[in-house]
């Protein structure tokens, strides 16, 4: 059975970093792009980045450009986010999702596998 495994997430004062993973596990295919995704209370969900299985990434969310990157490690099936220069505007549950194909995408609708969660709190 497919599963996807957040850690990671904690309390981090502004300007301080954090490194999410997300384990994947429960299939065999290497073909699927990884969606990292938040929610902030009262908000709706938004994209954050995306990787490839060929490691391309693509952002959705500009007010992470310079601060937030995505990478993967095949061999383990996980996917990161490093996020740098944390703002208390990024305090929310960040969620990572896995879709099938080559292709990276916007939408939350188009994931099907997601993960339970991690929150990330930053606060002095």
């Amino acid at each position: 059975q497919l599963q996807l495994v957040e850690s990671g997430g904690g309390l981090v004062q502004p300007g301080g970093s954090l490194r999410l993973s997300c384990a994947a596990s429960g299939f065999t295919s290497n073909y699927y792009v990884i969606g990292w995704f938040r929610q902030a209370p009262g908000k709706e969900r938004e994209g954050v980045l995306c990787i490839t299985s060929s490691g391309g990434s693509t952002n959705y969310a500009d007010s992470v450009k310079g601060r937030f990157t995505i990478s993967r490690d095949n061999a383990k099936n996980t996917v990161y986010l490093q996020m740098n220069s944390l703002k208390p505007e990024d305090t929310a549950a960040y969620y990572c999702a896995l879709a099938w194909g080559l292709v990276c995408r916007r939408s939350e609708h188009e994931y099907a596998n997601w993960g339970q969660g991690t929150q990330v709190t930053v606060s002095s």
